[in-house]
């Protein structure tokens, strides 16, 4: 097999795959013994016509069915023996399929080269979390509202299930806590990415950016549907959501692929939990600095 690499831009390749000999005679054993125990030739049983007289009937579809094989058999090879990282499918053309020599183009879109800043050690700025009493009677005075509420405190917290207003207090309060404890995760993971963003100028596949858009769309499109808007208002401002939904698609694709940089420098497993185990990781080897 020949290959040659072509880079377009920071994520298309242009792949040229040439290959030749027994590779295109095997392939053609196997597609003719298939043909042969299926195919139905006057005078012959089925598998037992002579491989000329199949050739003879069959063999414009024997070589439609071999390159149907061929080509994603002999890509793949291509692209490990190239030790590129495809991310997308790939725009196969300039096909020349003639005696035993197949040659082929593949235009491919691969991860981009992402060089990170030090990860390790970043800094990390977290308050003590505190729940003030006045956040708890404020909290309290809420779930009375929205709860009609005209008996005593203790009765109250029995209505919902505490014995006393001592229990319902301790409980809003651990409420408050865990609230306030997300609420900062979630800040300082932004921070992290941010600043893993700003550092790191790469190019962005735009497969994934046009997957990722269309997710978003869809999404959106169904909340609004949910809500009771019509088909067709959702339909006359699809092109005006997807507009002010891809710099969300953009900067989502892009911190993917910071996460699975870390993941693949760590040997974390690129699977549906590697986001949240990437970012463990940083989390546990970053600075934590409590804030003034």
């Amino acid at each position: 097999m020949k290959t040659q690499v072509k880079k377009l831009d920071g994520t298309k390749r242009e792949l040229h795959v040439e290959v030749e000999g027994d590779v295109i005679t095997n392939k053609f054993e196997d597609v003719f013994k298939k043909i042969g125990q299926e195919a139905k030739v006057p005078g012959f049983r089925p598998g037992h016509a002579p491989r000329d007289v199949l050739e003879k009937h069959y063999s414009a579809q024997a070589r439609q069915q071999a390159l149907k094989e061929l080509i994603p058999e002999v890509y793949n090879q291509a692209i490990e023996k190239e030790g590129l990282d495809v991310i997308d499918l790939p725009d196969i053309y300039d096909v020349k399929f003639e005696g035993k020599s197949l040659i082929f183009k593949a235009a491919v879109e691969v991860a981009p080269e992402i060089k990170l800043i030090n990860y390790k050690g970043m800094r990390v700025e977290y308050k003590k979390i505190e729940a003030a009493p006045d956040e708890v009677k404020r909290q309290i005075d809420s779930l009375r509202e929205s709860h009609k509420a005209q008996n005593t405190d203790e009765s109250f917290a029995r209505s919902l299930g505490y014995p006393a207003v001592s229990d319902l207090e301790r409980a809003v309060e651990r409420q408050i806590l865990l609230q306030k404890e997300n609420l900062q995760r979630q800040n300082i993971e932004a921070t992290l990415i941010e600043t893993l963003s700003k550092a790191a100028d790469f190019k962005l596949p735009e497969s994934l950016v046009k997957r990722q858009l269309e997710d978003l769309l869809r999404r959106t499109k169904l909340d609004l549907a949910l809500k009771g808007v019509e088909r067709a208002k959702i339909d006359e401002k699809e092109s005006e959501l997807a507009k002010e939904l891809e710099p969300q698609a953009r900067a989502q694709v892009k911190t993917y692929l910071i996460l699975a940089e870390i993941a693949r420098k760590e040997k974390i497993a690129v699977d549906d939990q590697m986001p949240a185990r990437a970012m463990e990781l940083l989390l546990r080897e970053a600075d934590w600095q409590e804030a003034k």
